[in-house]
């Protein structure tokens, strides 16, 4: 059935025709990535980067096009550029030679660029860390569901399109159903959440170079039914690459979180996960230090497996605060793999305390920035 319905999107995908070179899309060989399951059709259209943003009105015929065939349930088009091979235009007299006056340096706009996204989020917080490993998903996950337990309106979005964690932190296989042509996010612990692992097999590896990456990002929160929201948490990817730009560039971050460990390695990535926010004018909200200490589920005796207070020295050596620290405890890691987060699983705990705390201080760090007056956030 999916190879069947591939071959019926992409013979009405022949019907869009690109108004520059009179070919239709698939002729053209800008269709890529065609893939079809379920009843959802994704694809991308490889196009000049130059010219992505005049080509939005093709990527929408596109999308049209396929979301029209018998058995399509949904269709997602992303634009993805290419580099314009160098040589003779048609019509040109094949040598390199200076532009036209005025147009020396046409501007190169993102794949996809227009207004910004989610308008009806009151607070964007993105959840970050310089590297991966130190358990940057379950803090994101905890911090959401303790957000959305005091009465907010939250958000939880997955921007790791390589390595989706989602699913499996909120108990959440399903896929999520379609209206129209928007994506209804899946709701588990009082957040409305969207991943890229809703919509494909867990083993699925996403081998997409990073313009159909950004596309992939900008469609789950513009074509996701999101609604009014209080707060939406971002669990981004480790590191300072597409998706980081993707979301300083397409939505009001209203600020940063980044989580490490206490070790030096960890430091050093978390620095940079830092300086990159203060690059793109997005103010850090604070750093939390996780897996600061270990407790033994038997005994409880503590100890410092990776040092102790690294973060907190390295939040005020770079003037931001120091929002709290977390336990490495395996209950936190056996609930979160269940799909159970702590902070709803076992609320007495004194982790799910900690996380309450640390959210709260975030609610009453936005509120402060001028968010809209919401909810207001009581921790026992």
């Amino acid at each position: 059935m999916g190879e069947s319905l591939v071959e019926a999107v992409r013979q009405a995908l022949r019907s869009v025709r690109d108004p520059s070179s009179g070919r239709d899309v698939v002729e053209a060989g800008m269709v890529q990535g065609l893939a079809a399951r379920d009843g959802l059709v994704q694809f991308a259209l490889a196009v000049p980067r130059e010219r992505a943003r005049e080509m939005e009105p093709l990527r929408l015929a596109a999308e049209k096009a396929a979301a029209g065939v018998p058995g399509v349930l949904s269709a997602t088009a992303v634009l993805t550029a290419h580099r314009e091979p160098q040589g003779p235009k048609p019509g040109g007299t094949g040598r390199a030679g200076p532009p036209p006056a005025g147009h020396a340096h046409p501007p190169k706009a993102p794949p996809g660029q227009g207004g910004m996204l989610l308008p009806e989020v009151g607070k964007i917080v993105a959840v970050a860390s310089g590297k991966g490993g130190v358990g940057k998903s379950t803090t994101a996950v905890n911090l959401a569901v303790a957000l959305a337990a005091q009465g907010l309106k939250v958000g939880l979005l997955d921007a790791d399109i390589y390595g989706p964690s989602l699913p499996q932190m909120l108990g959440a296989q399903e896929r999520p159903r379609t209206e129209g042509q928007q994506i209804i996010p899946l709701q588990r612990w009082g957040l409305k959440a969207m991943s890229i692992g809703f919509l494909v097999d867990a083993e699925t590896p996403m081998i997409w170079r990073g313009p159909m990456v950004m596309g992939a990002l900008e469609q789950m929160m513009g074509q996701v039914a999101w609604g009014a929201l209080d707060v939406m948490v971002v669990d981004m990817p480790p590191g300072t690459g597409d998706a980081q730009l993707t979301m300083s560039q397409r939505v009001p971050l209203a600020g940063a979180v980044i989580v490490s460990t206490p070790q030096d390695v960890a430091l050093l990535d978390a620095r940079r996960g830092v300086r990159m926010f203060e690059k793109v004018n997005v103010p850090v909200l604070g750093v939390i230090e996780n897996m600061s200490y270990y407790c033994c589920p038997n005994c409880g005796h503590r100890a410092d497996v990776f040092g102790h207070g690294g973060a907190r020295a390295e939040a005020a050596k770079l003037g931001v605060e120091f929002l709290g620290e977390l336990p490495l405890k395996l209950e936190i890691r056996e609930l979160a793999d269940a799909g159970t987060p702590i902070v709803a699983a076992r609320p007495e705990a004194e982790e799910a305390g900690a996380y309450r705390r640390i959210a709260a201080r975030l609610w009453e760090k936005l509120q402060g920035a001028g968010v809209a007056a919401g909810p207001r956030i009581v921790v026992e």
